[in-house]
């Protein structure tokens, strides 16, 4: 296997076949657009197998939220291997190549998607919370008041609709893919002919908005793919919009915003959860922890954390398990290693230990997992490799309580 850049006027028209071969697309002109777009909007390798395209990995630059501070990202958004280069290592060994050179450039953190749970484990990836995907009738929304005309968007203003993502209002967690053309691509991907809803201001800009994919143009489903608001007011706007649209419209599905119970805006959400049981048209709240992340800059990631409760300080000895996937001279070697670790108002890591401090062992999956608060300290050890003192595992709980459940709000 050798791993290249890819080059468009090379490579396109053989990863658009890999992507129909596999399922994610299919042979039409507005997905082959939209496949162009994507790779446009990010960096991508390619690997050869017997001097042939049979992988496609794909990174795009972007920024995480993490508490009131913006972080660097790259967030892994395709990993493609044809049929017959299956179980070949070709997914493993190119992921971690990239991510080794992003890490090298000083990104702080990695992100994706994942297809199954565990594989990307072995490359230091961490399971993220709980996302909540709400299936519900729009005409049974408990809302009251008026929502204003709304405007149409189409696919024509994809610049405005990116600009209103980067701009929309993060919470912890949330993460932001910066190329346009990434936008412009999902609003193409998909069988169904998508629309967008929204509301602009005196200059023209949009301000809050979501994108809407029909499984059925007539009764539905409607897959909200993103909503967009930053204040309480138009995230209402948005939720009449929805309720406006339940006379014909029989079922949305949408990932429940960080924060907010949608379950708290439906009339009878047990009773239409069982007259609907099984059909198409089915009241659920399913949740699912599809994404991953680690931490590649941990200088970085520890300096931007910051407790207002007591400080603490311990030793750390950890574990990296990309390391095994990387070449000697790969310009990144992976996170392996024994620090010293102090959290407090200003936190700061250093190498090596410090005598007469607690131990806790673990690795970056697990240490991310904490970091992000996408699991409590006490539960880790249950779930995760974890070794600390009880007392040092209290003291870390007691610490990242603070810290709120991170959503991604970004699917990649």
């Amino acid at each position: 296997m050798k791993l290249r850049y890819f080059n468009f006027e090379k490579d396109f028209d053989k990863i658009f076949k890999i992507w129909q071969e596999v399922g994610w697309i299919n042979d039409d002109e507005k997905q082959n657009e939209a496949l162009q777009y994507f790779v446009k909007g990010g960096q991508g390798k390619v690997a050869l197998l017997k001097d042939q395209v049979e992988g496609y990995v794909n990174s795009t630059p972007g920024h995480i939220q993490y508490l009131d501070e913006e972080l660097s990202l790259q967030a892994i958004t395709a990993v493609t291997i044809s049929r017959i280069a299956r179980k070949q290592g070709i997914a493993t060994k190119a992921t971690a190549e990239v991510i080794a050179e992003y890490a090298a450039q000083g990104v702080n953190v990695s992100a994706l998607g994942m297809f199954e749970q565990g594989f990307y484990n072995k490359l230091g990836y961490g399971t993220g919370s709980y996302e909540h995907l709400i299936s519900f009738d729009p005409d049974h929304l408990d809302l009251k008041g008026k929502v204003p005309v709304p405007e149409r968007i189409t696919l024509e203003d994809f610049k405005d609709v990116h600009k209103s993502r980067l701009e929309r209002q993060k919470k912890h967690g949330y993460c932001t893919l910066l190329p346009t053309e990434i936008t412009h691509a999902e609003m193409l991907f998909g069988p169904s002919k998508p629309f967008g809803l929204g509301f602009r201001d005196k200059n023209d800009n949009i301000t809050h908005h979501m994108w809407i994919k029909p499984e059925n143009d007539l009764h539905g489903p409607y897959f909200i793919r993103w909503m967009v608001f930053n204040n309480k007011d138009q995230f209402f706007d948005l939720m009449n919009l929805l309720r406006n649209l339940g006379d014909q419209v029989h079922l949305v599905k949408l990932w429940e915003p960080a924060g907010i119970q949608f379950q708290n805006f439906i009339k009878k959400p047990y009773r239409d959860s069982h007259v609907t049981k099984n059909s198409k048209f089915e009241v659920a709240n399913k949740a699912n922890a599809y994404w991953q992340a680690r931490i590649l800059n941990l200088k970085d990631c520890i300096n931007k954390t910051t407790f207002s409760n007591n400080k603490l300080e311990f030793n750390i000895k950890l574990k990296d398990p990309i390391e095994k996937y990387l070449d000697n001279d790969s310009p990144w070697q992976g996170l392996s290693g024994e620090y010293t670790i102090s959290f407090g108002r200003t936190s700061e890591i250093k190498k090596g230990l410090t005598p007469q401090l607690p131990i806790l062992k673990t690795n970056i999956n697990t240490f991310t997992r904490m970091w992000l608060g996408a699991a409590r300290p006490s539960i880790l050890p249950y779930t995760n490799y974890f070794e600390a003192s009880e007392s040092l595992i209290q003291k870390l709980d007691n610490l990242f309580i603070t810290i709120p459940k991170p959503h991604i709000d970004w699917d990649f």
